[in-house]
C-alpha cells in the first residue's frame, strides 16, 4: 500500500488535534476532488514500519486526540489489507484514542457483507474505527459551511453503534 501524505497536528479532519494519514488509491474519481493525484495506488510512499512507527509515536502526546484515514479511499480493497493491522496497533497502544475514516463508499451498501468494497478485513477495520464519514464527493452539493465533510450527501456516523446496532446513527 502507498501513501501521500502525513499530516501531524491536524484540526480539519476529524475532532481535536489529529494525525492524518492520506492513502493512494481510489477508484470513485469525484468530479472536483481535492486531491485527484491520490487516485493512483501508486502515488506517493510505501506504507512501511518506519512510517507506521512514526505514526504511532505521533499519537503519544495527550493533545493529541485521535487518527484519521483519507485518501484515496481507506476502504478500497487493496488498502484495507495494509491498514487493518496498523489499525490493531494504534487501538492496542492507544486504546482512549479515536479514529476517523473517510470513505467515498456507502456503509450500509458498499461495506456491508455482499457489499462492493466488503472484504474479508472490512468488518474488522470498522469495529477499530470509532467515526466514518461516508458517501462520494459531489461537487455540485459542496459547502465549506458542512463540518467534517465536503458535500451535503456525506454522512459522518457513530461507526461504533452501527456494528452494535446496524443501524446507521448520524453524528452531525
Amino acid at each position: 500500500m502507498n501513501y501521500s501524505v502525513v499530516k501531524y497536528c491536524d484540526i480539519a479532519n476529524g475532532t481535536g488535534v489529529r494525525t492524518v494519514l492520506f492513502v493512494s488509491g481510489c477508484r470513485n474519481c469525484c468530479k472536483g476532488c481535492f486531491q485527484p493525484e491520490t487516485w493512483d495506488f501508486s502515488y506517493g510512499a510505501k506504507f512501511t514500519k518506519e512510517v507506521m512507527g512514526q505514526i504511532l509515536d505521533s499519537l503519544a502526546p495527550p493533545y493529541i486526540k485521535g487518527l484519521t484515514l483519507l485518501g484515496g479511499d481507506p476502504f478500497e480493497p487493496e488498502n484495507q489489507a495494509g491498514i487493518l493491522p496498523f489499525l490493531r496497533q494504534v487501538k492496542q497502544k492507544y486504546p482512549t484514542k479515536d479514529i476517523w475514516a473517510y470513505t467515498g463508499y456507502l456503509l450500509d451498501r458498499d461495506l456491508i457483507q455482499g457489499g462492493a468494497r466488503h472484504t474479508g478485513d472490512t468488518d474488522e477495520m470498522l469495529s477499530l474505527i470509532d467515526v466514518l464519514v461516508d458517501g462520494p464527493f459531489i461537487e455540485e452539493e459542496h459547502s465549506i459551511m458542512l463540518k467534517f465533510k465536503g458535500s451535503a450527501n456525506q454522512r459522518v456516523i457513530d461507526c461504533k453503534h452501527f456494528m452494535e446496532t446496524g443501524e446507521v446513527l448520524e453524528l452531525l
